[in-house]
């Protein structure tokens, strides 16, 4: 079984659920490791949103390796987009870590007012999904929040626990395109 296949059946095992590849053309993708794609999770039983996920941003030479998921309440290609290009910058740019932000340069959905991405934790699914360990290679799955830029600011001003204490004081729904800001 491959490095991608055993991230896909992972995710599988952890969301009950089989992921099918999102086909994506667009961009600088060459640059992407081989194989790399972009998996979708239909809602079901117990998970009522879609899920969209890399597989395969990681390579087992990385010091830290990585793979990120966001949630969506629709279908949606632009997501899609998003994970390749978010994918594309670790592996071009700058490495991508716990609670770094990620500019989108444009609404994650629709005219959402958000355009950049938390790497966070995955709190709805714990250390069942955060952590894979692979041939003594620990691989980590952290979720990309859609944040607003007012709250990056927030975060870069008074630091990630103020602004997820924002979150929870404004009872946040991380799904809804059409959130207003926490700050």
């Amino acid at each position: 079984m491959s490095w991608i296949d055993k991230i896909e059946n992972h995710y599988e095992i952890v969301w009950k659920s089989r992921g099918e590849i999102c086909e994506f053309t667009n961009g600088p993708i060459d640059a992407l490791p081989e194989g790399f794609t972009v998996r979708k999770f239909r809602p079901h039983a117990g998970r009522d949103m879609w899920t969209f996920a890399t597989c395969g941003m990681s390579l087992q030479k990385d010091k830290k390796p990585i793979e990120l998921h966001i949630f969506s309440p629709k279908d949606s290609v632009e997501i899609v987009e998003l994970l390749f290009s978010a994918a594309h910058f670790h592996r071009t740019a700058e490495f991508l870590g716990l609670w770094h932000t990620v500019n989108f340069g444009r609404s994650w959905l629709d005219d959402s007012l958000c355009t950049h991405g938390l790497v966070s934790l995955p709190y709805l699914d714990g250390p069942l999904l955060e952590n894979l360990e692979l041939n003594s290679f620990l691989i980590k799955f952290y979720w990309l929040i859609p944040i607003s830029p007012s709250e990056v600011e927030f975060k870069k001003a008074n630091g990630l626990e103020a602004l997820e204490a924002k979150f929870e004081q404004a009872n946040f729904n991380y799904i809804d395109p059409r959130r207003r800001t926490v700050v």
